[in-house]
């Protein structure tokens, strides 16, 4: 008696043919108002602190509460999405988050807002880790590409136009419109999930909840960037509550590294975040959001700390980095199905690195929004094209079926990059300021002649009507402020040449990674035979 044949495997599912576009606008939006928010927050601090009567030390951690609070729901997004899918998911997560923008604005007190920051953090933490999976299992192949190149747009745009906004809410509305745009944007989401995409069926076999790693993970990430968003404050290793932070933070991770490698039912497949080339590009895409701070905080802090612009000012600055994205990003979606992804990536580096060597070459404490533009439009180029090119090279090695995995590690390896980043710029710009302060110091002595009329100058050209006994004070004031300026501008200049160096390091991960195989995705090249790349 002959043996019965095995049932036949279950064929992959076919890739989708047409385009949900009210659901592609859906998730792009939830990463626009992701990153949107975290920033508008960080440029109106000041404004908020204020409506809640909240000193510099204690508001600090307004900013800090939510986005450790994305840190913490990342594991628990991509197991949730798993099971219920995107559309659900996102459609609670949106109008979660358009309740608690609506009500946040009429927090009594410090720990209300700090309880609502919390909860939006939460909220939003679910936008950026389903944004890719939807891309990659809901439409076509061929539009990949573009979908990645604005899913760079969304991040580009909404970092570098919140001082915009946020200047123009502080001065001709309220600083509550700093939450209240929030509320429009998320029922805008729901509105198109619900419409634009299909209900999806539930996951007839639901993994199982990986508790251990949800707490574990959750609470690693959140402690360890807790203690990186307020280690340059409380001066690093010198205070006893950010080495509590890190060091329960890493064992932490420790053990949940540990545990997932070995757990059958492990909510973030390690196997799939190590497997070449996704650690070295999740390291590229922490490298670009430490050269993003070129102008993402680093021109802010030398306008506002040098010349005093308000938001709305420095805004200016930026604006002409999320304006020229608008065409930017369908120019690199284009090349990336035609040109090898790394040399979109290259290409990208290489016009962050020209723009920051140009700052450092001319900056001088007369600059203004204006001497920015032509760093600013190369900076437009190379970092829409650097962050397309990086994820798109990714995705090129990826299945769709564990696209929740790379949207998760996406999630840590942006958040953490920027806060590494940003940690780092921050305390290298106070300590090279330091430095530099100290040196124009050596060469102003009590007594010298030249400092002497120097005073004397500053002194007559602030005089005071009646009151001639202060002149000297008030040219002392001057100076001092002229030597701060100075100081802050020497850091500044230090940190675009080490963000350019930065950018060095990057082009050589880069260039040294063999080619990603061809697949659905990727278009024929310009270069090679029509048979290489079928469709």
């Amino acid at each position: 008696m002959s043996e019965p044949t095995p049932a036949p495997a279950a064929a992959a599912p076919p890739p989708p043919t047409s385009i949900p576009w009210l659901g592609l606008l859906a998730v792009l939006l939830g990463t626009f108002i992701s990153t949107l928010n975290t920033r508008l927050s960080s440029l109106g601090l000041a404004d908020i602190r204020g409506a809640v009567h909240a000193g510099f030390d204690e508001g600090a951690w307004i900013t800090t509460a939510q986005t450790v609070a994305q840190m913490l729901i990342t594991l628990v997004a991509v197991w949730l999405g798993a099971i219920y899918g995107t559309r659900k998911v996102l459609m609670e997560a949106a109008a979660a988050f358009a309740v608690i923008s609506l009500l946040e604005p009429f927090s009594p007190n410090l720990q209300t807002l700090l309880v609502f920051q919390v909860l939006g953090g939460l909220a939003t933490g679910f936008f950026i880790p389903l944004t890719l999976s939807f891309v990659l299992k809901n439409t076509p192949p061929r539009v990949w590409a573009y979908g990645i190149a604005i899913y760079a747009l969304n991040l580009e745009v909404s970092l570098n136009i919140s001082a915009s906004l946020e200047g123009w809410y502080t001065d001709h509305l309220s600083w509550r419109w700093i939450f209240w745009q929030n509320v429009p944007f998320a029922v805008g989401m729901v509105a198109c999930l619900f419409y634009g995409i299909r209900p999806e069926p539930l996951n007839p076999v639901r993994p199982r909840a990986d508790v251990f790693g949800f707490v574990f993970g959750g609470f690693g990430f959140a402690l360890i960037y807790a203690a990186l968003d307020q280690g340059n404050r409380l001066d690093w290793l010198n205070s006893p509550l950010i080495v509590g932070l890190l060091s329960a933070g890493l064992i932490l991770l420790i053990a949940f590294c540990v545990h997932e490698w070995f757990c059958p039912y492990a909510v973030l497949d390690l196997r799939v975040v190590l497997e070449p080339p996704l650690p070295r590009m999740l390291v590229l895409i922490s490298f670009l959001r430490l050269t993003i701070l070129s102008t993402a905080f680093v021109i802010p802090q030398f306008l506002q700390t040098v010349r005093g612009f308000r938001a709305l000012e420095v805004g200016q600055a930026l604006v002409w980095i999320a304006a020229p994205q608008l065409v930017i990003c369908f120019l690199g979606g284009f090349l990336l199905r035609r040109l090898d992804s790394r040399l979109i990536a290259t290409f990208g580096f290489m016009c962050i690195c020209f723009a920051c060597l140009l700052v450092a070459h001319g900056l001088t404490p007369a600059w203004g929004s204006d001497q920015f533009i032509p760093s600013g439009m190369l900076q437009a180029v190379g970092q829409s094209f650097a962050l397309s090119g990086i994820v798109f090279f990714s995705v090129l090695h990826l299945r769709p079926q564990v696209a929740l995995s790379f949207g998760a590690a996406l999630q840590v390896a942006r958040l953490f990059g920027g806060e590494l980043g940003q940690a780092f710029i921050s305390t290298f710009v106070r300590v090279r300021g330091q430095v530099a302060s100290n040196h124009l110091g050596q060469h102003i002595q009590i007594g010298d002649g030249q400092v002497i009329q120097r005073l004397q100058a500053y002194g007559a050209a602030t005089a005071r009507a009646g009151d001639p006994s202060s002149a000297a004070t008030r040219g002392a004031a001057v100076l001092n402020n002229l030597v701060h300026g100075f100081a802050v501008t020497q850091g500044i200049i230090d940190a675009f040449v080490v963000i350019a160096a930065a950018t060095a390091v990057t082009v050589i991960l880069i260039v040294t990674r063999e080619a990603a195989p061809p697949g659905p995705a990727s278009h024929v090249p310009v270069f090679a035979p029509r048979k290489a790349a079928p469709q």
